[in-house]
């Protein structure tokens, strides 16, 4: 990814893409940003990520919730837009395990290009929905911190207030690729 400049094709992050990549601020109408996704920290998926408590290295059985956009009429979410080239669009979609990539072009005013985000898969929403049923899910606290923090520097409203959602400390551990 790059600082959002002349590209055709564009990302809108609203969370942590928006944490880990400059871009220019942009508005999604049209959608609101809620906690709606989570991964299933008892399943190890090579490649990707897991969580464990840094005291004693133990990988607990939680849910942890990450950021989604819903549909909502008269909503706007503020976020970034990232210039992004195919193979930066492929890089996203394999990180991006827990979303779908559409097009919100029309739903970004004075949009240069196509414009993408991520929004919450079928399979994300119902695995946060199972980790409340289960009391469960959670919220990293350095994940929370780093959006809160992005959303200060670049005069985003702070809505993403976890409610209900546990608030806890977890290590993130990238897992290797399969062999």
């Amino acid at each position: 990814m790059s600082a959002a400049g002349t590209a055709d094709e564009l990302v809108f992050g609203y969370g942590s893409l928006a944490v880990d990549a400059p871009g220019r601020p942009a508005r999604l109408e049209g959608h609101r940003r809620v906690w709606g996704v989570a991964m299933d920290n008892r399943v190890t998926i090579p490649g990707y990520k897991a969580y464990r408590v840094p005291a004693d290295g133990s990988r607990p059985a939680v849910y942890v919730a990450f950021l989604d956009i819903v549909e909502e009429r008269g909503a706007a979410t503020d976020g970034v837009l990232l210039a992004v080239d195919d193979s930066a669009l492929r890089a996203l979609d394999e990180r991006e395990r827990n979303y779908e990539r559409v097009d919100v072009s029309a739903a970004v005013p004075g949009a240069p290009g196509r414009v993408w985000t991520y929004r919450g898969s079928v399979a994300g929403r119902a695995r946060l929905q199972l980790g409340l049923q289960r009391g469960s899910a959670v919220v990293q606290r350095e994940y929370l911190e780093a959006v809160r923090a992005t959303f200060a520097v670049l005069g985003i409203a702070d809505d993403a207030d976890p409610g209900e959602l546990p608030v806890v400390d977890l290590e993130r551990v990238e897992l290797a690729p399969a062999a």
